[in-house]
């Protein structure tokens, strides 16, 4: 650095420079597009374990567990739950997830259905 510019610099001096200037208020996604939904704001869908009577209790369960995320307590509460009612629910995500899980249940022979959770 040349002597001339170092002096400046102790003494103070320097290239000056102004402050940026304030930023303007600019309208999130949302007000830009008011009818698009934001990324990660999927739609969600239930996932409904229907009972049956060719499916063993024991059989049901491990499916559930093999299947999803759920702990194998959780999996024995659906199973009774959809064996006295009829349906119970599994799972709410979102869609493209939900006919997935209803396509696994099928190939193992249990009857899930999907609806919109609302």
């Amino acid at each position: 650095m040349p002597d001339k510019q170092r002096q400046g610099e102790e003494e103070g001096g320097g290239v000056a420079t102004a402050p940026p200037p304030p930023k303007e208020k600019t309208k999130s996604k949302k007000e830009k597009n008011p009818g698009k939904r934001t990324p990660g704001l999927m739609p969600q869908w239930k996932v409904l374990l229907h009972n049956d009577d060719k499916n063993t209790f024991e059989f049901v369960i491990v499916t559930i567990v093999q299947l999803t995320a759920l702990p194998e307590q959780q999996a024995v509460l659906r199973t009774v739950e959809a064996h006295k009612t009829g349906v119970a629910l599994l799972l709410i995500t979102h869609k493209e997830r939900a006919e997935l899980y209803k396509d696994q249940f099928a190939s193992k022979g249990l009857t899930v259905s999907i609806e919109p959770a609302d």
